[in-house]
């Protein structure tokens, strides 16, 4: 059989002028043509996840050197705990509420809730001041130290947040991805706020520059930080910082630390690594006397 070449190849000719800017089009708009960094698909892949632990070390380091920050006190509690206005407004609610309804067991589980907010906005009141106080005191415009640091979050997070703005001073927060998406509170420095997807980078930060640790009541999360850091100290692979627990009511009763010692769990010596306190001031002078007065360089 005649092959007709030239025939063959004007046919081809005519096929690619006629579909090249189709062609080109699907091809350019195929994810493989992605620039590495902007395909979001890329990126979030298994493959990846090294990359992605980097940058989230990095972004947060980048900014928190560029803002001069040196040194940071930690706080933690519980996003569950209400400002005393909104403790107190959901507390006469329930009442109103129940009082149409005395019969309603719901309405009484919600009266007992409003009840234990009110009691525990103190906790709110007093990571306000303690915020308010060492911001004042420590931060400085070429040297920025103690300067507040939280999970970014509602309750006591939002409280030291909101103690750093009321003494118009930078404060941190480092929020995290969760099921049910955790807005930052509006307190936080609006270049200091940082969202994380992994639990390990997000506590790697909190410690990095950090001289003091102080826990308010809270929950699974308070308890996991707290333990954490005094395994970190216990074992030396970090050095010794001021952890100060907000609360006695609440913290010897969550916790018998004497009898972790008294059955050798732990040495009489680790009860030392922290202090139980009930307000702002003591905390204050804890960390003042542990640093003499000055932040460590």
């Amino acid at each position: 059989m005649k092959i007709n070449k030239s025939s063959d190849a004007k046919s081809t000719v005519h096929l690619a002028e006629h579909k090249i800017e189709q062609l080109q089009d699907k091809i350019m708009k195929n994810e493989s043509y992605r620039l590495a960094y902007e395909d979001s698909k890329f990126m979030a892949s298994d493959d990846l996840r090294p990359m992605r632990l980097q940058l989230e070390l990095l972004k947060p380091e980048q900014a928190l050197r560029n803002y001069n920050i040196n040194s940071t006190v930690v706080i933690f509690g519980s996003a569950r705990i209400l400002n005393s206005e909104d403790a107190h407004k959901q507390l006469q609610e329930a009442k109103q509420n129940i009082k149409d309804n005395p019969d309603d067991t719901q309405l009484q589980m919600a009266l007992k809730k409003a009840q234990r907010q009110v009691k525990q906005a103190k906790y709110y009141q007093q990571a306000q001041k303690l915020a308010t106080i060492v911001s004042k005191q420590f931060q400085q415009q070429n040297r920025k130290d103690f300067v507040v640091v939280t999970g970014g979050g509602p309750g006591i997070m939002e409280a030291a947040n909101r103690g750093a703005f009321d003494a118009e001073q930078n404060s941190v927060g480092f929020n995290i991805t969760l099921e049910h998406e955790q807005a930052p509170n509006p307190y936080i420095s609006p270049g200091l706020c940082f969202q994380f997807q992994y639990f390990a980078l997000r506590k790697m930060h909190f410690l990095l520059r950090a001289k003091a640790l102080i826990a308010f009541p809270g929950g699974f999360g308070t308890l996991d930080e707290v333990f954490e850091v005094l395994t970190l100290i216990q074992t030396k692979k970090m050095k010794r910082l001021p952890i100060i627990l907000m609360g006695k009511e609440h913290w010897q009763r969550v916790i018998d630390f004497d009898y972790l010692s008294q059955e050798g769990f732990i040495d009489a010596e680790d009860l030392a690594l922290f202090h139980i306190v009930d307000t702002a001031e003591q905390a204050v002078k804890i960390m003042v006397d542990f640093y003499h007065g000055q932040p460590p360089k």
